[in-house]
């Protein structure tokens, strides 16, 4: 049997376009809007995570680098990563 996380009553104010978006998701997935707003936080939360071991991945391998082309690659995507395009 799993045991149930405690929830936390917390209260956000969303942007009259955000929220008309949220309830759009939640109408077609035949779901509650705060299960939608859980669902896209958690989403958000794993993909920073993702990104933020992909920039240590290819931090790691330019360190590890001896290839010219290869950190000069590196160093471009780091810098698009960090400071965007």
């Amino acid at each position: 049997m799993a045991i149930a996380e405690k929830s936390v009553r917390q209260s956000v104010t969303l942007p009259a376009r955000v929220a008309r978006r949220v309830k759009s998701l939640a109408k077609t997935s035949n779901m509650s809007a705060n299960r939608i707003i859980v669902e896209l936080i958690e989403s958000g939360i794993e993909a920073r995570q993702q990104e933020r071991k992909r920039f240590l991945e290819l931090a790691d391998r330019l360190a590890r680098s001896r290839d010219v082309e290869e950190q000069t690659r590196l160093k471009e995507e780091l810098a698009v990563m960090t400071f965007g395009e």
